[in-house]
């Protein structure tokens, strides 16, 4: 099995990188790459997320024929994709960090920046929260709920069906945490960050 971590920007990704070299072992074979022709091939997709969203929808469309072939991987083909932070946050229809910017469209809704009542929380919100699970999802096998991950954005994801949302966390509001639909997943922590719970969801996305 391949599965290709998409590496399309400037953004430090080596501790995704490394989870999922760790987690795999000699199992799967990852690749990290932006070659279109890689990512087609590949049985598994995973899109990290570092920097505004603006800046990473730009990243990928500055990319000959990538947002066409990730349309075709995960739309057309169905096959397994994991967004992360802002990967995840990408699948809305439209971002608003920094000026609107239109998303990939995977799954419909809004990126807006986290409700912090007049200062009362602060933004980013760093560190470690805890998950209410609230959707049976695949990436959630044998994960407790309550179980804390780390997070680090100022922007949250709001989709339109509620029924894609897997988990949220109590952050000034209900924040949306994770999302599951059909083949596409995305969370908004760091699983690569969140320890041995964390490299437990890659495993069970690595063995969907």
């Amino acid at each position: 099995m391949n599965i290709t971590i998409v590496d399309y920007s400037s953004g430090n990704i080596s501790s995704v990188i490394n989870s999922f070299k760790e987690v795999a072992k000699d199992k799967v074979n990852i690749e990290v790459t932006a070659d279109i022709n890689k990512i087609k091939l590949s049985d598994k997709l995973v899109l990290p997320g570092q920097g505004s969203f603006k800046n990473c929808v730009e990243a990928l469309k500055d990319i000959s024929g990538l947002v066409d072939t990730l349309n075709e991987f995960a739309i057309n083909n169905k096959k397994p994709l994991l967004g992360i932070c802002v990967g995840l946050q990408m699948f809305a229809d439209v971002g608003y960090e920094e000026t609107e910017t239109k998303g990939l469209g995977w799954i419909s809704g809004k990126v807006s920046k986290i409700d912090n009542q007049n200062g009362k929380y602060k933004l980013p919100h760093i560190g470690w929260n805890q998950i209410d699970i609230v959707k049976d999802s695949k990436i959630f096998k044998n994960i407790e709920n309550n179980a804390h991950m780390y997070f680090v954005h100022s922007y949250e994801f709001v989709p339109n069906d509620k029924n894609v949302i897997s988990s949220t966390t109590d952050y000034s509001t209900k924040v949306v945490c994770s999302v599951e639909n059909e083949n596409i997943f995305g969370t908004q922590f760091h699983p690569e960050k969140s320890d041995k719970t964390g490299l437990r969801i890659i495993d069970n996305f690595i063995n969907l």
